[in-house]
């Protein structure tokens, strides 16, 4: 571009010469200029080759920290200047990654290349790594059937048949369930290989295996080698990433500090030693390297950096950039969506230095658009980079497909195609299926290997179908060309002629242990920061405490020297400690929370236990003298203890050591119980005991002697005895002994020997000694628990539905899931409503409505951040001028980018917006829009799937459809009904399994989806609202959950559903289409026709618009060319086009004709607000936590054991003291 103005100046200059001719000075002046343009660039290169001359002459450790960048100056200058890349600031790396990567879509590749091409400029080779596996099997031991599900009963026999099968007196009745079959293969360096499989094919558990991180309950044969080594033999967690569909962070950190603290404990693995041989055959060879890009790789080789320049070039490819200082946020937190929570996680690994990446699922909750360009970005970093990759997708679209070189496709746990993506095609036609046009290749992977969906694709025509199972299939795929290969290239065995390969890791930890210390307490202290309302809210409540200890036990009200005001002092005194000790409980809620980021972090290998924990004791030492300290000066004198200061400052280190104690205990109890609910129990267990053989509430003289021990394994009794010692061997307590029957001097010694308290003032000083030597056990007991426990998980059942005469299993990890024989088809070529046959499932009786809605919007206050920034408006609009109308028998696809407001379109017409403003008419089959009524004619299936998690998947069906359906419909009708809406979305299967977390136990993604369905369904609603049904599903899982969604529709129901960028079948599964473009206008109201032929028709007709091309997506056309790009490139607005279209008209003329009722109709009404009388919702609830209750037996178990254990031990602490009623 430089250039080019440079061109454009030298015209004008000389067009503006006018008639000076040849000769004129003005003319001679133009072809002087371009020599000084030379001799200043000359000039600036030789200015350059000192610079780096200089460099050149330093010694090594030096020079490869010392570079040269370019700033600009402020006289717009370009300004060369040495640095130090271990002291870059961020302005100085966003200004090296800008030059870099002006247009990060357009340059990445280049600047790739010129990092490639540096090193073979000097014969450098890049360390590369293959992966070998040669009959690789996997498979577990499970309970089925209703012997599954988790009960205490099921739990108890568990345990007891665990106990007899040590001895062998008792089989075991788990059923081996295979996971991975006999699979081998090879997966080579520079090509991009993508996993496909329908659920429950095996994929996670396939990576898993490659990376070494296979469950311990699972067990493996066969041999899986990385350039010919055995696992062991190396550091798999160091040597490569394996990246989980499960988003885990702090959300304390930002998206910046999450990837630095990432990259700096991953450390730099073999780029300094690269860097260091680079630098040396580039000195001898005489080599000058391009300045940025050696500025690149020495800050990029420096390892302990707390901010890296890696963090900001990922940042900048997966398009973090923009949120890079947002908080990652969690539940309690508001923080980045969800798609970037998934980029994030994948960014946490790609910051170090592994050679080798499995990736699972990484696309959830991504656009296509988003998807396709970091697959693009990785597909660059393996050619060009050697890295060896494998990615699993759920729904890749076709220019995403596309980006892979090399494809496994899994089918119930064995492996069907491994080859080339170009060949995938041709062993499907050689095994008689074909891919329709209309279809992406992708998806119809996910489904030829399906018993119901596989004849569709049978283009045999002269011969009979019959199915072909997934063994027939790799039997046919071994006699492929392709198969025959991969077979011969596993008999040839790697070269291990290299001595080490130096892609292989073998220590354990990126840096050393002195910078993981580091680290850790430098995360440790943000954190702290980040929750410093927390250690706020503590230091309010012990200070609150302090003052009613104060004022409770006030000083006027005590004296001391007499034997009944001691009582006071020692209740006093124990209240104190009560309160010390309960104030360090809150540290067993704080360490659960952090112990998932700590789990997986441990397990990758950022940093061992000791630096995790060691920072949080140190730094939380000031905070405990500083509560200690509180309440030691409001209490101290107010209450009148003994005044001296050496008293003072004594009682002040044993409240700080009570406290320490206190911390130190509760986070080893977070470590062993490691849920909430565990820990709570354990931790309130533990201050039991700990306080009832304190001491104060038993005298040590009353404890029985087979009780002792517990006496002085109790952590307070050694409190207690510091405190109470400190205050009444004070002088004041010299006060002479008249009570002959204590063998003490001083009532002070007659007060401490009645309570059992030692009288030597040497035990002040063991008790202290006690406390922190606690403090310093419970630490090394927390680093213990941290090292050899691992969180706690339910297996997800497998069940057996015994009612089938098939004996399916279904699991997460095991079989697949059978399909039900509904095709998605557009209703479009349906002549009638009416005409359509009725879906099963749908028996129950519903009156079919319409929703119509005119001139809606919708607005919130404007956020005080806007206004902050100048923003002078008082409300933000979130829809502008929306109408639209949605009609029984019709599927209705709400689209647009994020941002459009389509979800928020979707919660003001089902009435869930409470606040802000809303304008417009909305009407029900012509009637105004009575929010109590529409409730319960209406559904609404949310985009996150919340269930309960202690029930099965019938039980939350049934309690559905309990609370929702007329108490008119009887029980038989209500569970064949029940019955059916599980047979129309495919979870017979799944009947008795339990829902679980998402992400923890229980169904999959994809199941959790379908049930989100189903207790919406089983309401019998006329009108219903999907939030991204198919978001998070795999392309096979999607296209049964539109199955369920079209033959919904089919029965007349009026469905609605936000869809994000789907595939062609699915897209044009729907009628009608409702596209927004950010800021909640419409741009595209209508029906899609066939083959989308209404839509691409519309959008074709406005000028300057590109045509769509042959085969390509019309939902990916539709939204690249209504881009805010396009718009300013065409110089138009869709909105406003759409507005003045006839088509507009059209569905005005809808919209109104839909907003009168029909002569003859009525409103909607019930007699009730509720379904159901207020005690069969009772009774209905109550069932409900009878199932969650049951279905818990970690909390049940735990319940039982405390109180049993509780009373065992009151029972001996107390052994007949009834019996001694008469004793003082």
């Amino acid at each position: 571009m430089a250039s080019a103005l440079a061109g454009d100046d030298l015209s004008a200059r000389s067009m503006s010469s006018g008639r000076g001719g040849w000769g004129s000075a003005r003319f001679r002046d133009i072809w002087q200029t371009p020599p000084e343009v030379f001799e200043r660039s000359q000039r600036h290169d030789t200015e350059e080759d000192l610079m780096w001359a200089a460099i050149e002459r330093l010694p090594m450790y030096d020079r490869l920290r010392k570079s040269m960048i370019r700033n600009v100056g402020d006289n717009g200058k370009v300004v060369l200047h040495e640095v130090d890349v271990t002291k870059l600031g961020q302005q100085n790396k966003k200004q090296l990654l800008d030059s870099i990567l002006k247009v990060v879509e357009q340059d990445n590749e280049t600047f790739l290349r010129k990092l490639r091409d540096r090193t073979d400029r000097v014969g450098i080779e890049i360390p590369k790594i293959e992966v070998r596996f040669e009959h690789l099997s996997v498979e577990g031991d499970v309970y089925v059937g209703s012997r599954a599900l988790p009960s205490l009963l099921n739990v108890t026999l568990t345990i007891i048949e665990s106990i007899l099968g040590l001895v062998r007196l008792v089989p075991s009745r788990k059923r081996k369930i295979e996971i991975l079959k006999d699979v081998s293969g090879i997966v080579k360096p520079s090509r991009m290989t993508l996993v496909l499989g329908p659920p429950g094919a095996g994929k996670t558990t396939f990576l898993q295996a490659l990376a070494g991180r296979l469950d311990q309950d699972l067990r493996s044969s066969g041999r899986i080698t990385y350039c010919g080594y055995e696992m062991s033999e190396f550091i798999p967690q160091r040597t490569c990433a394996y990246i989980g569909h499960h988003d885990v962070h702090h959300g304390e950190m930002t998206v910046r500090e999450t990837l630095d603290f990432s990259g700096r404990c991953l450390g730099v693995g073999t780029r300094y030693e690269i860097l260091k041989e680079l630098s040396k055959r580039e000195k001898e060879a005489g080599i000058k390297p391009d300045p940025e890009i050696d500025a690149f790789m020495k800050a990029t080789a420096m390892a302990g950096q707390r901010t890296s320049l890696v963090t900001d070039y990922v940042l900048k490819i997966l398009g973090l950039e923009m949120c890079s200082d947002t908080l990652v946020g969690d539940d309690m937190r508001r923080g980045i969506s969800g798609g970037e929570k998934k980029r994030l996680t994948t960014g946490e690994m790609l910051v170090g230095p592994a050679k080798a990446f499995f990736m699972d699922e990484i696309s959830t909750g991504l656009d296509s658009s988003t998807t396709y360009q970091i697959c693009k970005f990785m597909r660059q970093m393996v050619h060009i980079l050697d890295v060896t990759m494998v990615i699993s997708l759920l729904q890749p679209a076709p220019e995403t497909y596309d980006q892979f070189d090399h494809l496994i496709l899994l089918s119930e746990g064995q492996i069907v195609y491994q080859g080339p993506t170009q060949g995938v095609l041709e062993f499907f036609e050689y095994m008689g299926f074909k891919c329709p046009e209309r279809k992406g290749v992708a998806d119809f992977l996910q489904e030829v290997t399906s018993k119901k969906d596989q004849e569709q694709y049978w283009f045999r025509k002269d011969q009979p179908y019959s199915y072909v199972t997934v063994s027939e299939f790799v039997q046919g795929f071994n006699s492929f060309h392709i198969g025959q290969q991969l077979e011969s290239d596993l008999r040839v065995p790697y070269d291990r002629s290299v001595a080490r390969h130096p892609a292989l890791v073998t220590e354990n930890y990126g840096i050393s242990n002195w910078e993981l210390f580091r680290a850790c307490f430098a995360r440790e202290w943000l954190l702290m920061k980040r929750n410093s309302f927390v250690y706020v809210f503590k230091t309010v409540q012990i200070t609150i405490m302090s003052l009613i200890a104060m004022t409770v036990f006030f000083r006027k009200e005590m004296h001391a020297g007499n034997l009944e005001d001691g009582s006071k002092f020692f209740g006093a005194l124990f209240y104190s400690l009560i309160n010390v000790m309960f104030n360090g409980m809150a540290e067993l809620a704080m360490t659960i929370f952090r112990l998932p980021v700590f789990y997986k972090q441990r397990d990758f290998l950022f940093y061992p236990p000791w630096a995790f924990s060691l920072p949080i004791w140190i730094i939380k030492i000031p905070f405990s003298l500083m509560e200690s300290g509180i309440w030691i000066c409001l209490t101290y004198y107010t209450i009148g203890f003994a005044p001296a200061a050496s008293r003072f400052f004594r009682q002040f280190l044993a409240f700080f050591g009570i406290h320490q104690m206190a911390l130190s205990l509760f986070r080893f109890i977070a470590a062993v119980g490691r849920t909430q609910v565990i820990a709570n129990t354990l931790g309130t267990f533990t201050l039991l005991m700990v306080f009832v053989l304190g001491g104060f509430i038993v005298a040590r003289d009353d404890i029985e002697p087979w009780m002792i021990w517990g006496y002085y394994l109790s952590p307070m009794m050694y409190g207690q005895n510091a405190i109470v010692m400190n205050e009444f061997l004070d002088k004041r307590w010299n006060t002479q002994n008249n009570d002959t029957r204590i063998n003490a001097t001083t009532v002070g010694q007659v007060l401490l020997k009645s309570r059992g308290f030692y009288t030597e003032d040497r035990w002040f000083w063991i008790s202290v000694a006690a406390l922190f030597g606690f403090s310093v056990l419970f630490n090394i007991l927390f680093i213990v628990a941290l090292t050899y426990l691992n969180p706690l998980r339910d297996c997800k059942a497998i069940v057996v539905d015994e009612n089938e005469n098939t004996n399916k299993k279904e699991s997460s990890s095991g079989k697949n899931i059978p399909g039900t024989d509904l095709p998605v088809r557009n209703s479009s070529d349906a002549t009638n409503i009416t005409d359509r046959p009725t879906g099963r499932g749908m028996v129950l009786p519903f009156k079919p409505l319409s929703l119509a809605f005119n001139h809606v919007s919708y607005s919130v206050d404007m956020p005080s951040e806007m206004k902050s920034q100048g923003v002078e408006e008082d409300h933000l609009k979130l829809l502008r001028d929306v109408s639209g109308a949605f009609r029984p028998g019709i599927l209705t696809a709400l689209v647009g980018v994020t941002g459009a407001g389509k979800t928020t379109l979707m919660d003001v017409l089902a009435g869930r917006k409470t606040g802000g403003y809303i304008e417009g008419s909305i009407s029900i089959s012509g009637y105004p829009k009575n929010q109590a009524t529409f409730t319960r004619v209406s559904g609404y299936c949310e985009q996150n799937d919340i269930h309960s998690p202690h029930v099965t998947v019938y039980e939350s069906l049934l309690y559905s459809a309990w609370l929702r359906l007329s108490s008119e419909v009887d029980t038989k009708t209500r569970k064949m009904f029940i019955e059916e809406v599980m047979e129309l979305i495919e979870l017979k299967p799944l009947r008795d399994a339990i829902v679980g977390l998402p992400g923890v136990d229980g169904l999959s993604t994809e199941q959790r989806k379908r049930l989100t369905i189903a207790v919406e369904l089983v309401a019998n609603p006329s009108i219903i609202f999907m939030d991204e049904p198919t978001s998070g599903l795999d392309a096979r899982a999607a296209a049964i959950v539109m199955r369920t969604v079209r033959n919904t529709v089919d029965t007349g129901r009026t469905v609605v559903c936000t869809i994000h960028q789907p595939s062609i079948d699915i897209f044009e599964s729907f009628d009608e289409l409702l596209l927004m473009k950010r800021g909640g206008q419409i741009i595209y109201a209508g029906p899609l026709g066939r083959n989308s032929h209404n839509l691409v028709q519309y959008f074709e007709a406005i000028p300057g618009v590109p045509k769509i091309k042959e085969g390509y997506n019309p939902a990916t056309w539709m939204l690249e060319i209504t881009a805010p790009a396009v718009e300013n490139q065409l110089n138009a607005d869709f909105a406003e086009i759409y507005a003045e279209s006839s088509l507009y008209q059209r569905n005005q003329e809808l919209i109104e004709e839909l907003s009168h009722p029909v002569p003859g109709s009525e409103d909607l009404h019930f007699p009730t607000k509720y379904s159901l009388p207020f005690l069969s919702q009772c009774k209905v609830c109550f069932l409900k936590q009878h199932w969650s209750y049951k279905r818990n037996p970690r909390y049940n178990a735990i319940r039982f054991f405390t109180t049993i254990v509780v009373g065992i031990l009151f029972g001996l602490i107390f052994w007949n003291k009834g019996q001694q009623i008469f004793m003082s």
